[in-house]
């Protein structure tokens, strides 16, 4: 099993949980708990790795809703028994180019 294949594999096994900070997010940010999974259930990318981030290595990952919504997801290496979601959000074009590319600013 690849990086990718691990990371989705906790969801589906229901091996994760939200950061205090990402429960906030989905709530401003009218993410469902639903749509985390459904991201999930589809190809997702590793956009960016944060192997010494301050609380743990960590991953920017992009995968999409059954509705399409681009949804960006910061979570723990797979290598933890639980899988920590640290933030989601959608990508902002004025951030983002086509969802996989920071804009330069």
């Amino acid at each position: 099993m690849n990086f990718k294949e691990h990371i989705s594999a906790k969801v589906q096994d229901e091996n994760f949980e939200f950061s205090r900070h990402a429960v906030d997010q989905s709530i401003l940010r009218n993410i469902s708990v639903q749509e985390i999974r459904e991201v999930f259930t589809k190809k997702i990318e590793i956009l960016e790795k944060y192997p010494n981030d301050k609380y743990g290595p960590s991953c920017l990952i992009l995968g999409f809703t059954h509705s399409d919504r681009p949804i960006h997801i910061q979570c723990s290496y797979p290598s933890r028994p639980i899988l920590k979601i640290i933030t989601l959000y959608e990508p902002d074009p004025k951030k983002w180019i086509s969802h996989r590319e920071r804009r330069l600013s």
